[in-house]
């Protein structure tokens, strides 16, 4: 399975847009921290192609870890709606935007967006996300 993230950055966060495989319709958004050179706690990673992988832990319960992040260690997709106040260069899942950042009902996003992705994984399929050069688009993609 890929997830394929194609990304708008602005100085104060970064959107995204989730897909899953050949679909065209998104899946859900994302909101990250903006691009700051891969800056640990303060930039979103760099667009490439990153295996996922199941983890739990006491904070976030089970959520999704982005494997081998060149130069970070423990970038995770986990529910968030404040890139600046909740995330240190994790993605969270949203299913609407607010101002560049910050976006609403993460949780609802992440629940489905796991639950896929987890079948998958139990089914011992190779998960990718695959993170695209930026978007141009200028309309409003809220779903």
């Amino acid at each position: 399975m890929n997830l394929y993230l194609k990304r708008k950055y602005y100085d104060n966060g970064t959107e995204g847009i989730l897909t899953i495989d050949q679909d065209t319709k998104p899946f859900c958004y994302t909101i990250e921290l903006p691009w700051i050179d891969n800056e640990r706690g303060i930039s979103c990673i760099p667009a490439g192609t990153y295996v996922l992988q199941k983890r739990y832990s006491k904070r976030f319960k089970w959520h999704l870890h982005v494997q081998d992040v060149p130069d970070r260690t423990l970038i995770l997709i986990h529910p968030a709606n404040d890139a600046k106040k909740e995330l240190k260069g994790c993605i969270a899942p949203v299913l609407t935007f607010g101002k560049p950042g910050t976006g609403s009902y993460s949780r609802l996003a992440f629940q489905p967006l796991i639950a896929r992705v987890f079948a998958a994984i139990d089914a011992k399929e190779p998960i990718y996300l695959i993170i695209d050069p930026p978007y141009e688009a200028e309309v409003d993609i809220n779903l």
